[in-house]
């Protein structure tokens, strides 16, 4: 039986995630933060239906912004199961305000989770994963990590950057038969949205006093949305996660847009060429460097 690791899933795709793929009959190692406090209803709650489905979850703590806490939960589970065929990075939460008025600790916070949250859970699994020369790391970030919204400010950056980092270890990892894809949700009606902080430094947002309002107004605008039938439904970014784990190896694509894409389809079309010939010269350059030594 094929195992799957997913953090985030005390709600939203994460949880929705580890249930479509438990029953599509996969090993699923469901992990989240507190799950004997805060998130102990959400725990039971998977367990009971994993009970009467029959399905094969089991609920992990697992905090992505505390190493010990990754090491730990992936040594349980190679101890367990000898291997690890599939990681979903999922966790993450949002930053939505003006963005000058968050602090340095209030980014470095958000990164600890978005982007560092991703480099930990990496390390420890893909030196598993090149040893059994196969795998798939998917690392669900967002349209956000393609395209720049205002007051998503921070928010973008963090996504950016696991951009950037997913498409070198595609790269990288390759030749190990270890493979790397994208997941890129738009705005979806789940509690994303409201899961971030608010801006710390008052004095830079008192002064933003023509703006201040926007935000919130964003917000609202966006609450209308979900609640319009136009709403895309959350389970679209679990299926296509599901997508790409049942994809032929050697077949997964780079990125996959779910939900309202603003016209990051297009972008990654447009760019796609781009990026293979920035590869294609490195190594033509490499190639050439090794000749004239």
């Amino acid at each position: 039986m094929k195992n799957v690791l997913i953090t985030g899933c005390s709600s939203g795709f994460g949880y929705l995630t580890a249930l479509l793929l438990a029953r599509k009959g996969y090993k699923v190692w469901a992990t989240m933060r507190n799950v004997l406090t805060k998130n102990k209803a959400k725990k039971k709650e998977l367990l009971v239906i994993a009970e009467k489905e029959k399905l094969h979850i089991s609920v992990l703590e697992l905090d992505v912004t505390i190493e010990t806490s990754v090491t730990k939960a992936i040594d349980f589970i190679i101890n367990e199961d000898g291997t690890l065929d599939y990681l979903v990075n999922n966790a993450g939460y949002m930053f939505v305000g003006l963005t000058e008025a968050y602090t340095i600790a209030q980014a470095k916070d958000q990164f600890e989770t978005n982007f560092f949250g991703v480099l930990r859970m990496v390390k420890a699994i893909a030196p598993h994963m090149r040893k059994q020369k196969e795998g798939l790391i998917v690392n669900v970030t967002s349209i956000a990590g393609r395209l720049t919204f205002p007051y998503f400010g921070i928010y973008c950056a963090s996504k950016h950057a696991v951009e950037a980092y997913s498409q070198a270890l595609r790269y990288e990892l390759a030749p190990w038969g270890v493979e790397v894809s994208l997941v890129e949700p738009g705005p979806f009606g789940t509690n994303l949205l409201y899961s971030g902080p608010k801006e710390a430094d008052q004095a830079i947002f008192d002064s933003y006093y023509k703006q201040k309002d926007e935000p919130a107004a964003l917000l609202k605008f966006f609450d209308g949305f979900f609640q319009s039938s136009e709403a895309p439904n959350p389970q679209l970014v679990a299926d296509d996660i599901a997508m790409l784990i049942e994809t032929k190896r050697g077949e997964r694509p780079e990125r996959v847009v779910s939900g309202v894409g603003f016209g990051a389809e297009d972008y990654n079309q447009k760019v796609y060429p781009i990026q293979q010939s920035v590869v294609k010269d490195a190594l033509q350059l490499q190639h050439l460097m090794k000749l004239t030594r």
